[in-house]
């Protein structure tokens, strides 16, 4: 009884994540054409052990129905779960990273220009572009590629020339600064 409630819980939870993640297909689908610079995203560092789990859901969801083990609760929740590791998550990589015309698509979710307060540049390693969310405490990462990295700063540039990207609020205003030199 517990059991079947928790996996009706995780149920939801996951179709949750499934419906986000349509979303997010969706959203990109239709920006494909205002793209200004994209890459493929980065494959998920235990992307062969994701797939090992939305196999065995798989399996376990064929068990199941062969054993006429059919209760609600723990079908949907086996079936969402399996939904998201099988199919979602292999799907999400077809969201191109990158800039387009409206906004960034992080590693996270989309940020229109309009929504950036600040921004930074972490260099160790992979070069990654940290995002700072206005009005929220939120920061949003982007991994780009070394190949994109000066093109990814002169997009910026642009951006903030544009007053697409505007600082307005972050830190002291003393005059004579160009935001375009924050990229």
């Amino acid at each position: 009884m517990v059991l079947e409630r928790l996996l009706l819980l995780l149920g939801v939870g996951f179709l949750v994540a499934n419906a986000r993640v349509l979303g997010d297909l969706a959203s990109n689908i239709r920006r494909r054409a205002r793209t200004v610079l994209v890459w493929p995203s980065r494959r998920p560092p235990f992307d062969p052990g994701i797939l090992l789990i939305g196999g065995a859901l798989g399996a376990l969801l064929v068990s199941n129905l062969a054993t006429g083990n059919l209760r609600a609760g723990p079908l949907f929740g086996e079936t969402m779960m399996f939904c998201y590791y099988a199919i979602a998550v292999p799907l999400s990589r077809a969201v191109r990273r990158g800039f387009y015309t409206d906004g960034v698509w992080t590693d996270g979710r989309f940020l229109p220009y309009g929504k950036i307060g600040g921004l930074s540049w972490r260099e160790g390693g992979a070069v990654t572009l940290i995002l700072l969310v206005k009005a929220r405490s939120a920061a949003l990462r982007l991994v780009v590629p070394g190949e994109f990295y000066g093109a990814a700063r002169r997009v910026l540039r642009d951006k903030i020339a544009s007053n697409l990207i505007h600082f307005e609020g972050v830190g002291l205003h003393l005059g004579g600064h160009d935001e375009r030199e924050d990229v």
